[in-house]
């Protein structure tokens, strides 16, 4: 397939307020490149078969959204570490033996996010970590990869947390929510992995004064960019890290594989990002 010729996707159901077209359209432009990238709406019974005609259809890849991860991770013929330590799969290539193959660059995309904006996370080894849905397997396996040996996993449903705690190793131990405030004493590091704060769901209400004044604070929720835990723990002094920037990082790696180039999360594309957020609003 000719360079100039590829095309991309993300595909999900619904996938209408992805942000991905916009992130890989910017890099396109600005590497002048002539390949495209698009949303595909894909209903969960019509996702294998979309899979299986998407080297037909001339797509060099893509990324796989709500509701096919899991889904995907079933199907591909090859899977990368990271995706075998999530389970789930997001971004999907072809190999140079044609094979269809899957990855995740949701713990890449967290971590490199994390470097950017508050470099000192990379020194702590005691997490809270609060929801224990998908998002939240990502997150653990991020830490763990970076030396993180004493995680706590809150969450509503303990048998959940229980669950996934079992499934990640040693070094993560679950609890109740209401047990939060006692496990911040100590800790370097509090994520919400949860969709608490986010626009239209209920709020996130945590009491921060536990947390030691060189904890970092970090929320995967974008929408809207400063959540409701952000400003309390900005107000409290302590350093941020707000959810844009994890989406933004999470996409590098598809694009380098279906394109050849890897791009830059640059101050540009952030400030389109965030115009685009706002005119959602």
């Amino acid at each position: 397939m000719a360079e100039s010729s590829r095309r991309a996707f993300v595909c999900g159901h619904p996938v209408a307020h992805s942000r991905s077209p916009l992130i890989h359209g910017y890099w396109l432009e600005e590497l002048g490149l002539a390949g495209s990238y698009e949303g595909v709406d894909v209903a969960p019974d019509a996702f294998p078969e979309f899979l299986g005609s998407i080297g037909r259809d001339g797509f060099a890849g893509g990324n796989v959204t709500i509701p096919h991860k899991e889904a995907a991770f079933r199907i591909v013929e090859k899977r990368d570490r990271d995706a075998e330590a999530i389970g789930a799969v997001n971004t999907i290539w072809f190999d140079a033996d044609g094979r269809l193959c899957g990855g995740n660059t949701d713990a890449y995309g967290f971590a490199a996010n994390l470097d950017d904006e508050v470099p000192q996370w990379a020194e702590g080894r005691k997490a809270v970590v609060l929801g224990a849905g998908g998002a939240a397997r990502a997150i653990l396996h991020a830490l763990k990869q970076r030396g993180y040996d004493d995680i706590r996993l809150a969450n509503r449903s303990l048998p959940r947390a229980r669950e996934l705690a079992g499934r990640s190793g040693g070094g993560v131990s679950a609890h109740r929510w209401e047990a939060v405030a006692g496990l911040l004493g100590d800790a370097d590091l509090l994520v919400n992995t949860s969709a608490l704060g986010m626009k239209g769901e209920s709020a996130l209400e945590v009491d921060l004064d536990p947390l030691p004044a060189h904890a970092v604070v970090a929320d995967i929720v974008y929408v809207p960019l400063e959540t409701a835990l952000l400003k309390a723990a900005r107000a409290r002094g302590l350093a941020t890290s707000e959810g844009l920037g994890m989406l933004l990082y999470q996409a590098v790696p598809g694009f380098e594989r279906w394109f050849g180039q890897r791009p830059t999360v640059s101050e540009g594309l952030r400030k389109k990002a965030v115009a685009d957020l706002e005119n959602a609003q």
